[in-house]
């Protein structure tokens, strides 16, 4: 581990120290963990995995309309029909 100085507000100090108490963790150890939602929470998410994930969730659906069909009707009726 690296040491780093950090500035924080008297009420984030205070913040802090509670629920350090609180939850019988170190300050230390609950600012790792913030810092770490943190970059877990910016990384740009993987969007060919995410889509990988996502193929067939509503495969064997019966409550869901006939997209195809439904697209013909659009297009159909666009504002560029005649």
């Amino acid at each position: 581990m690296v040491r780093t100085q950090i500035y924080l507000t008297e009420v984030e100090q205070q913040a802090l120290r509670v629920l350090s108490r609180r939850t019988g963790r170190s300050q230390s150890e609950l600012i790792r963990e913030a810092v770490d939602q943190l970059i877990a929470k910016s990384e740009k998410p993987d969007r060919k995995a995410l889509l990988q994930q996502a193929r067939g969730i509503w495969q064997g659906r019966e409550d869901l309309p006939d997209f195809a069909a439904l697209r013909r009707e659009l297009d159909r009726s666009g504002p560029d029909a005649s």
